[in-house]
């Protein structure tokens, strides 16, 4: 086995494979070093001499600057190398050309159709509070439900809290209601009981405002102070919603309903070797059956996000890409913040020094496709192909805004293992073997035997196949612990 890797033939920063010791040699095609210090496996090292303020590469692209002179062999990070990130930058489209041939694909998925024509891959039953002082009710309402009810045929029952949905004004009550619309019509559910107390904010009537449609039969409405006995009334509606979710069934249906999500969270020095491409392999073959990927993390664009732009499938995307890039650095300027205070200390950890490392990493989900669409917050993906979302990095928000687009399912790379899950199926990709081993509770599929000399193709069959079969109803780690959640994006202040 290998105990480097070289990634493009521009680098000169190259990767230690596992942990090596100072005076270990490495030998490339053309020359040897021996190595100055001890290397951390997912760090990296001076493949040759870098002069002070000279670029340092990785990826084939610049991720930073040296803060001093280093010489081959010694370990480069975060004391020796420095982001080149600044302000807001001027783009211009310089059009990548791409293969966009889609098949008349006949592969179907065994899901659940939905009366919008939809396809839903999980049936189950959602209690969805309009503000959080309800979470309290809806958990005993669905504690009596489960003693009370024959529920065999329901995929899971819960309820999703949150603490808001009051003491909001403007667009960051409207992001609740948003986000809280689109949990209430996602085709993972096959019941939704939309709880209120009465005198939050988020009025039951503006929040049908923003629904706009639903499904009569699948949705039902309840405000708390309304009714005698919250509970009973409650519990009614539950038990008819059951009865109504006894006539699913599981279905043929194309591929090309499929929409994924793609997340990194808790990255290392390995999730843009190993994982993040292979998510960037089954997105380019997904999208290649006529189905839709969605990626996310703005932030964790900054720096690469040339490479999206070019994509752009034509000028008016590459416009609301810059746009969706410099619109979040102005976020991040409204609340006097720094705009490129990223990694974060697991991520340093693990290797990863500054933000173009990181981004360059968490880009590669998206794999080769042309970028079709850049979507808002909690608004749906309409057309199929590679979106881009606006959304920070936090793991829990961007996996719920991933959702609320409409992805029915989750792909996760972490480097560092992380036991969340979303309030869809949430695939945890392991990027080393190491991790993978150590936490097979928490994980699903492991990407490191890349680098243990799996071929992609093979990797990305065996990949397929994982994500083909959760779709059809196979359980994830998360799923199996019980850990299903959501977090909404709050942007204002607090009343």
């Amino acid at each position: 086995m290998n105990t480097f890797l070289k990634i493009h033939e521009a680098d000169n920063a190259w990767v230690a494979l596992r942990n090596l010791p100072a005076g270990h040699l490495i030998q490339s095609d053309n020359s040897s070093l021996t190595l100055k210090e001890d290397i951390p496996a997912g760090h990296k090292f001076a493949s040759q001499a870098i002069a002070k303020g000279n670029n340092i590469y990785k990826y084939g692209y610049p991720i930073g600057q040296a803060l001093c002179n280093i010489e081959a062999g010694q370990h480069i990070h975060s004391h020796n190398l420095a982001t080149n990130l600044s302000d807001n930058l001027t783009y211009k489209y310089q059009k990548e050309a791409i293969n966009t041939d889609v098949s008349e694909s006949n592969l179907t998925v065994n899901g659940y159709l939905r009366s919008d024509g939809r396809m839903g891959i999980r049936n189950e039953l959602w209690i969805i509070p309009t503000v959080g002082c309800v979470n309290g009710i809806a958990q005993t309402m669905i504690d009596r439900l489960k003693k009370e009810t024959d529920t065999n045929h329901i995929d899971d029952i819960r309820v999703y809290t949150h603490n808001y949905g009051c003491s909001q004004l403007g667009d960051d009550l409207l992001n609740t209601q948003k986000g809280l619309a689109a949990l209430a019509k996602h085709p993972n559910a096959g019941g939704v009981l939309v709880l209120s107390l009465g005198c939050e904010n988020n009025q039951q009537a503006s929040f049908k405002k923003v629904m706009q449609t639903w499904d009569e039969s699948r949705v039902r409405f309840l405000i708390a102070q309304e009714v005698e006995d919250e509970i009973e009334v409650g519990l009614s509606l539950l038990k008819e919603l059951v009865q109504e979710m006894k006539k699913d069934r599981r279905q043929p249906l194309p591929i090309s309903l499929l929409k994924v999500g793609l997340k990194c969270g808790g990255s290392d020095g390995f999730s843009g070797i190993t994982a993040n491409p292979l998510q960037g392999r089954f997105s380019d073959w997904l999208i290649g059956q006529g189905g839709t990927t969605i990626l996310t993390e703005v932030p964790e664009m900054f720096g690469a996000e040339t490479i999206l732009m070019n994509r752009a499938e034509n000028t008016e995307t590459f416009n609301r890409v810059v746009s969706l890039i410099n619109d979040f650095k102005d976020y991040f300027r409204a609340n006097n913040q720094p705009i490129y205070e990223n990694p974060s200390p697991g991520n340093k950890a693990g290797g990863i020094t500054t933000l173009e490392e990181k981004s360059l990493g968490c880009t590669q989900k998206g794999g080769c496709s042309a970028v079709v669409d850049v979507l808002q917050y909690a608004q749906p993906a309409t057309k199929k192909g590679l979106n881009l979302l606006n959304s920070p990095g936090n793991d829990l928000v961007s996996s719920s805004a991933l959702a609320f687009a409409g992805c029915q399912l989750i792909l996760f790379s972490t480097g560092r293992g992380t036991p969340f899950g979303s309030f869809v199926p949430t695939i945890k990709i392991a990027t080393n073997s190491a991790l993978y081993n150590q936490k097979k509770n928490w994980l699903d599929f492991n990407a490191g035997i890349l680098l243990e000399g799996t071929p992609m193709d093979t990797l990305l069959q065996q990949f397929t196949e994982k994500v083909l079969a959760v779709a059809e109803g196979s359980k994830l780690k998360h799923e199996i612990n019980g850990y299903k959640e959501i977090a909404l994006f709050k942007t204002g202040v607090t009343l």
